[in-house]
């Protein structure tokens, strides 16, 4: 089973938390991604994500990868949307199962900040004045 994927559908999170469930575990912590209806000062009425679906899969299953071997937790999980996402979707969750909660509070953290960083999806911004632009990752750390 993928611990990272894209989907054209809405994201579904008890599924999701419910693959992390471990009796190791003593703590669970996720992200949740929302689309908001502003962006350096102007109004959003939508996007639009587009990914490389080979090459984000892959780089995906990496980040979660790289996340077990740096960290102190069981399990992790990501999902990023793709397609046309209305204001308030879900564009993108990140689950992680622990011992412990420093771990999956970091593990979390750095998921979704390296996903940004090193995944090809790319995300289109439709805004309220009718003008589109595309928007590069912004690199970790940075919504």
């Amino acid at each position: 089973m993928p611990r990272f994927s894209l989907t054209a559908d809405p994201i579904e999170t008890a599924s999701l938390r419910g693959q992390l469930l471990d009796a190791r575990a003593g703590a669970f912590a996720s992200f949740e991604g929302w689309v908001r209806d502003h962006n350096q000062g102007q109004s959003v009425r939508g996007l639009q994500y587009q990914a490389y679906a080979a090459l984000a899969q892959a780089e995906g299953e990496k980040v979660i990868e790289e996340a077990l071997a740096k960290f102190d937790i069981l399990d992790a999980r990501c999902v990023h949307r793709t397609g046309a996402l209305a204001i308030g979707e879900m564009a993108v969750w990140v689950g992680v199962s622990a011992g412990h909660r420093d771990g999956a509070f970091a593990a979390c953290r750095w998921i979704i900040d390296q996903t940004k960083a090193r995944v090809p999806i790319w995300k289109q911004e439709h805004y309220s004045s009718g003008a589109d632009q595309w928007l590069h990752p912004p690199g970790p750390g940075v919504d």
